[in-house]
């Protein structure tokens, strides 16, 4: 396994580092998330995989126990009494590795977020005129 510093340039050169089984989880998360957000761009930001759509919508990543989720403060308080059985903190969740991962409510939280990212953009046009 390759060091997990910053210097990646696409997701699947992110997720190419990590154990197959590892690689699977990853890619079963990539593939909720697209699923539910088509029209967001893949990046790498902060050195992790990020999907982006008038902002950062999700980022993850993933460790030797848990994959980390992050749809930002709002995401894990919109969503904190479904998350109770996972560690979280502001912004973030983390999913055990050896368990499978909550893909229902993982596509929830991206429609959140998408809905949150779009109205915010509307915001912000509307103070520009």
């Amino acid at each position: 396994m390759k060091s997990h510093k910053f210097g990646f340039t696409s997701i699947d050169e992110y997720i190419a580092t990590f154990p197959e089984e590892t690689q699977k989880i990853l890619k079963e998360l990539r593939a909720a998330i697209k699923a539910n957000a088509p029209d967001a761009q893949e990046k790498i930001s902060y050195g992790i995989p990020t999907f982006f759509l008038n902002g950062n919508l999700v980022h993850f990543a993933a460790f030797k126990n848990h994959i980390g989720f992050y749809p930002a403060p709002s995401g894990i308080e919109a969503f904190k009494n479904e998350l109770t059985i996972y560690k979280s903190a502001k912004g973030s969740v983390q999913f055990p590795i050896h368990t499978p991962l909550p893909l229902t409510l993982i596509s929830e939280i991206v429609k959140f977020r998408i809905t949150e990212n779009l109205k915010n953009v509307k915001i912000k046009s509307s103070k520009k005129k």
